[in-house]
């Protein structure tokens, strides 16, 4: 059999997702280890996979805007020859891809109707992604004992981050060593964030306990960051000001984590901050939630959630002030 020289990993994203394919990425270095692995992913994820000890080469173009694009995406896949090809992003884009290679594409792991190494699990749309990654790869055969089961997996080590990440500049304020609580209050849809009022009134007793707030996610939770900061004027609004790599080196550090964006809870989690995820009751927390120190807090409407209920939380879970 011809040796595996050039591997190719698909994964555009989002965080949370990418955060859940480490474990993936680390089984196929394992596999590979002389091989050449390149990514293909998307820009806002490129810093986080070069910081990553399992590739050789990222490239961010994952995702073409226009025709042009996707013709010289193909023809540059065609040129590499690669050996062997991890599709872990498992959708239309991806599939496009493996399509455009025919009629002789390279073995491909994955969902693409025709691949030569199919992830069989009629059922993979239902498992965490944790699991589901490492079902795959059972059936790539580079898994053999993959975590299969539901909460079988263990949650992903980004300790290679925080050693190669340069420490962030102290958040505390007026060069005070209280520890921190991050707050990521964003979300895709209104009903699935717990409301900002609420949200300041968390901040500003857990201030009140001897804590500092730090608000994290990008430019477009600016004007969450500014309500929550109504009720409490010494939390600190770091939205759209630190890329994937500080948020957790950030969290490595802090106290504890609370919210709503999975995708950058996810990344806190991993990075060992304990964490706490409002969700509605109707969501399956078994399916998308953070692994690790986690605790999941419901509420039929989050507007309904007490901040009482989540401060509750928050002293069990918090490292505790000095």
């Amino acid at each position: 059999m011809k040796p595996i020289q050039k591997v190719l990993v698909i994964k555009l994203g989002g965080v949370g997702e990418m955060v859940l394919a480490f474990p993936a990425f680390e089984r196929i270095r394992e596999a590979h280890p002389k091989a050449k692995i390149t990514l293909l992913t998307t820009e806002p994820f490129a810093s986080l996979a070069k910081s990553s000890p399992f590739f050789n080469a990222v490239e961010a173009d994952g995702a073409p805007k226009d025709p042009g694009h996707w013709t010289a995406l193909i023809l540059r896949i065609r040129r590499a020859h690669y050996d062997r090809i991890y599709d872990l992003q498992n959708d239309a884009a991806s599939n496009l891809i493996f399509q455009a290679l025919r009629p002789l594409p390279p073995a491909w792991s994955g969902t693409a109707l025709g691949c030569s190494l199919p992830h069989k699990n009629r059922h993979r749309a239902q498992m965490h992604p944790l699991e589901r990654l490492a079902d795959q790869l059972k059936d790539a055969g580079i898994w053999p004992d993959a975590p299969t089961g539901q909460w079988s997996a263990v949650p992903p080590d980004i300790s290679w981050i925080l050693a190669r990440s340069a420490q962030p500049r102290s958040v505390s304020s007026a060069g005070a060593h209280r520890p921190v609580v991050l707050l990521a209050p964003g979300a895709e849809r209104p009903e699935q964030r717990w409301p900002p009022e609420q949200y300041g009134g968390f901040a500003k007793r857990m201030q009140d306990a001897g804590y500092d707030i730090v608000i994290i996610g990008g430019l477009g939770e600016a004007a969450l960051a500014h309500a929550i900061q109504r009720q409490a004027p010494r939390a600190r609004d770091l939205t759209g000001r630190s890329d994937f790599v500080q948020i957790a080196a950030l969290g490595a550090r802090s106290a504890l984590a609370v919210g709503n964006d999975l995708g950058l809870l996810t990344l806190i989690a991993a990075a060992g901050a304990p964490t706490i995820v409002v969700f509605p009751s109707d969501v399956d927390a078994a399916a998308i939630a953070p692994r690790g120190h986690v605790t999941v807090v419901h509420a039929a409407t989050l507007k309904e959630l007490p901040v009482d209920s989540v401060v509750a939380a928050a002293r069990i879970l918090a490292r505790a002030p000095a």
